[in-house]
């Protein structure tokens, strides 16, 4: 598979990646709705669609990454009914709602810098583009896709033929599986909001040609994606459960407004999940990123690093489930160490007289994964078995001659795309500073073994052990292994 091919869930099936432009990409993906702290189910989408940013520019394609931040219009039920997210948690906080999106949009790019996750180009926020809103509902009232009532605007989903072609969702299923109880002036169930009018406690409201109200929560993507990307653009991208009804309401409203396709490409990831169940805010058992990087989490043993983090999520396709444990964390940490370790020796490495490595294979072979819809899990495998034989050739003085030439395509690789390996050694003064700790040790464990104090001597043998840094005695002295 030379060419990359993108699983679309549009058409549910593999397709080649053929942009509309040449040369230029344009992705949309839905960003966060800022009303707490992002977890570990956030992590898995937006590294998985770095991942694809990263990777589009590595084609070198341009990229026009939006995405947006959702801070009005979200309900508490995900549809048409409940308070808004943001201003529900504002009371409990009590802040401004603006206030509260603040803290939280603050939050959300602090924790996704940390998790080396690239900026998108543009942020564009809900509150931001209430006129362009108003401007697509006004379309949709024009065209008669919607109609209004009571200072409501809802879509009109039987006047869209093609409405349910993302997820397969029949009018039939909705009406029968309708968990909320049907607004009083919707005139069918399924139909959904486009605009809310608002009551005199609802702080977040602006005036529109319907009265004082706040756009539904669907409305603001499809006015963001266009306004940035063209009404007809390349990726929209989110989490499988946005598939429904958050991206089924999207296509319908853009379509059905300006009358040509949406999105070519619809990608969705999966969910994480703790002991099965989808970890999420909403159903309390999230565990938010901020935790994990320091450890106060009653479900944590202790702090893990954000590289950590990204590299455990990596291992799994974006479109698999993938189930949190520390253990597995664990050992996802054990194999970023040696990957590093890898990385490292190869950096080091002086031009041999091996004989050339075939680098064009590996590069090859890594693209061949990553062109069959971003596998990093199996990309990932395949470095590591190839590292491994460059490790082996350079401990067995076999180095290749062209090296340097492996070391700087491992550096555009690896970090570059995967965003595993970091321009500068920032960890290069502290791991000094751990060997000289390590040596002054074993220093004051020799002199108290001449000295007979054996019960300090095994104490800090022991304490080193239990550290994860294992001393062994031989004839010319102590040499030391340090376990990741």
């Amino acid at each position: 598979m030379d060419d990359l091919h993108i699983y679309n869930t549009l058409s549910r099936e593999k397709e080649k990646f053929e942009p509309i432009t040449d040369g230029f990409v344009g992705i949309y993906v839905c960003g966060p709705t800022v009303y707490g702290d992002s977890h570990l189910g956030h992590a898995k989408s937006y590294v998985s669609f770095d991942i694809v940013v990263r990777y589009l520019r590595y084609l070198g394609h341009k990229v026009r990454y939006v995405q947006n931040i959702t801070d009005v219009g979200h309900l508490t039920d995900d549809a048409d009914q409940g308070e808004d997210k943001l201003e529900k948690q504002a009371k409990i906080e009590k802040v401004e709602p603006m206030a509260l999106a603040e803290k939280y949009t603050y939050n959300y790019f602090r924790d996704m810098d940390k998790l080396g996750i690239e900026r998108p180009d543009i942020s564009p926020r809900a509150t931001g583009h209430i006129i362009e809103q108003i401007e697509i509902v006004k379309k949709l009232l024009e065209n008669g896709h919607a109609y209004e009532t009571n200072g409501n605007v809802y879509f009109d989903v039987s006047s869209d033929e093609n409405y349910g072609k993302l997820s397969g969702r029949t009018v039939e299923d909705q009406e029968s599986g309708m968990r909320i109880e049907t607004a009083s002036d919707k005139q069918s169930p399924e139909d959904f909001a486009l605009w809310k009018k608002a009551d005199d406690g609802h702080i977040m409201k602006w005036p529109s040609p319907w009265g004082m109200g706040y756009p539904g929560w669907h409305i603001e993507c499809s006015a963001m994606s266009t306004k940035y990307l063209g009404e007809h653009f390349d990726i929209h991208g989110g989490g499988m459960d946005n598939q429904f009804p958050h991206h089924e309401c999207e296509i319908a409203q853009s379509e059905c407004a300006y009358d040509e396709p949406f999105a070519n490409y619809w990608m969705h990831n999966n969910m994480v999940t703790l002991e099965g169940q989808k970890m999420g805010k909403s159903l309390g058992n999230a565990i938010s990123l901020d935790e994990f990087f320091s450890g106060d989490h009653e479900l944590l043993s202790r702090a893990w690093d954000p590289q950590v983090i990204r590299f455990f999520l990596l291992q799994s396709h974006y479109r698999s489930t993938t189930d949190f444990s520390e253990d597995a964390l664990a050992g996802a940490e054990n194999g970023l160490h040696n990957l590093q370790e890898m990385l490292l020796t190869i950096d080091s490495a002086s031009k041999g007289s091996g004989g050339k490595y075939d680098l064009d294979h590996l590069r090859t072979d890594l693209e061949s994964k990553l062109n069959d819809d971003f596998n990093t899990a199996q990309s990932i495998a395949l470095l590591f078995e190839e590292l491994k034989k460059i490790r082996k050739r350079i401990n067995s003085d076999d180095t290749p001659e062209n090296i340097e030439e492996i070391g700087q395509f491992l550096h555009d690789f690896v970090e570059d795309v995967l965003g595993l390996w970091p321009k500068t050694d920032s960890t290069s003064g502290d791991t000094d500073k751990t060997e000289q700790l390590v040596e002054l040790l074993i220093e004051l464990r020799n002199q108290a073994r001449k000295d007979k104090n054996f019960e300090l001597a095994d104490t800090i043998r022991n304490n080193l052990n239990e550290m994860g840094i294992e001393l062994m005695d031989n004839p010319d002295g102590t040499d030391y292994k340090i376990e990741y």
